[in-house]
């Protein structure tokens, strides 16, 4: 049985002069409220408060990270706890965990494999590593733990020290939850995201159904271009008082589009129809990226726009599993001439600001970090979703850093719905970030102080101000 350790000086550069100044970098960040201003929490989980269910519920069976990497050898997800479409039977709790533990060796040198082991120390304080013979040890002291008062979701929320979330909605989500957040006596501060990709992008299912959904919520008209973009005020302005500061846009690219009103309202039909053309689906979201920049400068909403991502990759599975089951794919992706629309007629308004994230690495340097270096409106999100981890974000880093600055950055956010691994994302971050500053100091391209200061900015107050939190 091996011990399970998180050594202090973990993620600092190897280099021991370097890894003293990362580490006393780290230790002025270290303990800073966490800001996490994009994600994919539920907000039931802190409008209720109720105990988490279980390890596999909790741990297992949502996180999409680990159950591509376990299906990638060959498991079933139903066996991980996954519930199918059809209400089919899936594994007993216990056993999916077993099957996981079993298996945890798969995670060697991943994110994930930092990420759980800090839940598993320093959330459940467990010494032992995760395997076949801990399995059941692992299950029954999470399970148990999550039925105390201090796990419950309000207190974890308070214990990780979490200043402000974000959640992520679409515009037909009434938000309840967060009116229950609200109208509590609770503290914790939780506000929504706008996400209308069920009402922007033709090629999502149900489209059609979702206009005349979002029509009946808003009184609005959402088969006339008029009316559909009244609709998307209306709700957007009720996001708002539900504290949303941003919106969200995953679209498959960044290509935006600035047609005349006499163009949208023919490709607005065109769009409705019971065939849609992918040149057409592809030219309305484009377009619709451009009208929501144009609404973000009337009501002050951040913009977010997360392409590159073939989604749902493998059909099967997502026919019998849905949405985000680990079979979502980095592409290819442009943005000089995709971006040139939108930042032509709304990118040096400095009332504006449009996050951009990729899943292309290879675009860092050669064009997102131009554009952000350039354009008052562009900021670059930190390093996404597969690259979310030591090594893609010090690529992150030495790629953006020379052209666009620290300062075209945002700093962190850890866009998950994994909550126990929030203040672990963080942490990685925080260390990540200290030692390329280090590396600063040791070659004498930053003094101390600015090193400290910027550790500072990159760990807490850059997201605060470009979420405008």
């Amino acid at each position: 049985m091996h011990k399970l350790s998180l050594h202090p000086d973990r993620l600092f550069p190897a280099e021991p002069e370097v890894r003293k100044i990362a580490r006393d970098l780290y230790r002025s960040v270290r303990d800073l409220p966490i800001v996490s201003p994009h994600g994919h929490t539920d907000p039931a989980w802190f409008a209720h408060n109720q105990a988490f269910e279980n390890a596999t519920e909790l741990l297992l069976a949502p996180d999409h990270y680990i159950l591509r990497m376990l299906y990638s050898q060959g498991l079933l997800l139903e066996d991980l706890g996954v519930a199918g479409r059809d209400g089919g039977k899936k594994a007993d709790p216990k056993e999916a965990w077993r099957l996981f533990a079993a298996n945890y060796h798969l995670f060697r040198g991943t994110p994930s494999r930092i990420w759980l082991d800090w839940v598993f120390s320093e959330v459940f304080a467990l010494e032992d590593m995760l395997s076949a013979e801990t399995a059941d040890m692992y299950y029954h002291r999470i399970t148990d733990s999550l039925q105390a008062e201090a796990f419950r979701p309000r207190a974890l929320f308070d214990r990780f020290n979490i200043e402000v979330i974000a959640t992520t909605e679409s515009p037909l989500e009434t938000l309840d939850s967060h009116k229950l957040i609200r109208d509590s006596d609770w503290a914790g501060r939780v506000i929504t995201a706008y996400r209308p990709d069920p009402v922007i992008d033709p090629e999502f299912e149900g489209f059609r159904t979702n206009l005349r959904k979002l029509g009946a919520l808003t009184g609005e008209d959402c088969f006339s271009w008029h009316g559909y973009l009244a609709a998307h005020r209306q709700r957007r302005d009720f996001f708002r008082s539900m504290g949303a500061t941003s919106t969200d846009h995953g679209h498959p690219t960044a290509m935006t589009a600035d047609l005349s009103a006499v163009e949208c309202e023919a490709l607005f039909a065109r769009v409705q129809a019971d065939e849609v053309s992918a040149a057409d689906a592809e030219l309305f979201r484009a377009q619709m990226l451009t009208e929501m920049a144009g609404m973000s400068l009337d009501d002050g909403l951040v913009m977010q726009i997360h392409p590159g991502s073939f989604r749902n990759h493998n059909p099967q599975l997502f026919e019998r599993f849905g949405r985000d089951k680990g079979a979502d794919i980095p592409v290819r992706t442009e943005y000089v001439r995709a971006l040139q629309p939108l930042l032509a007629k709304h990118g040096n308004d400095t009332r504006l600001t449009v996050i951009v994230f990729t899943l292309d690495e290879s675009t860092y340097a050669r064009e997102l970090a131009p554009l952000a270096g350039h354009y008052p409106a562009l900021k670059l999100g930190p390093a996404w979703w597969f690259h979310d981890s030591p090594e893609g974000m010090r690529r992150y880093r030495r790629m953006v850093t020379e052209t666009a600055g620290f300062y075209n950055t945002v700093g962190f956010n850890d866009d998950t719905r994994a909550f126990l691994s929030i203040p672990a994302r963080h942490d990685l971050a925080r260390r990540i970030d200290c030692g390329f500053l280090a590396q600063l100091v040791a070659e004498y391209r930053l003094q101390d102080w600015e090193a400290a200061e910027l550790a500072g900015d990159l760990a807490y107050r850059l997201a605060k101000e470009a979420y405008r939190l």
